[in-house]
């Protein structure tokens, strides 16, 4: 929330990320406020580091969360979150996540696999190692 960055400042932090992977679930993750995040940041001597995943599903772990769901879309919307981050000109961009498939924020290689009563699925035709070719990519640009 916006009176959180005074509280940041106030406890001597020397910067702050905003870890969801989900585009408005919270107003530190929302792509739409990064720039004026950034500028408190870099005016307050501070470090911003914004977040992005490749989308956000954890209606297994949160059934209650649908509303914060971010598909995918065969790497659309991570190409969005980094186009969003890179955009601001940070010094770093963190990555919501490596291999947290709870919550579907998984970029590491994938291959469909089938447990219990659940399929994990795979990145389709786009192949197993996508997402990290794709960080890869953007990552040559922050």
């Amino acid at each position: 929330e916006y009176k959180h960055r005074f509280d940041i400042k106030k406890s001597n932090f020397d910067g702050f990320y905003t870890y969801f992977a989900s585009n408005g679930f919270s107003y530190g993750s929302s792509w739409k406020n990064w720039r004026e995040l950034a500028t408190f940041a870099f005016k307050s001597s501070l470090l911003f580091v914004p977040s992005i995943g490749p989308g956000y599903a954890d209606t297994r772990i949160r059934p209650w969360n649908g509303k914060n769901t971010a598909n995918r879309r065969e790497g659309g919307y991570y190409e969005a979150g980094w186009r969003a981050a890179v955009n601001i000109k940070p010094k770093m961009v963190s990555i919501t996540s490596f291999n947290e498939w709870g919550e579907g924020t998984q970029i590491e290689p994938a291959v469909n696999m089938v447990t219990h009563n659940y399929t994990y699925q795979d990145y389709g035709d786009l192949g197993s190692e996508m997402y990290l070719q794709i960080s890869h990519q953007w990552a040559k640009k922050v």
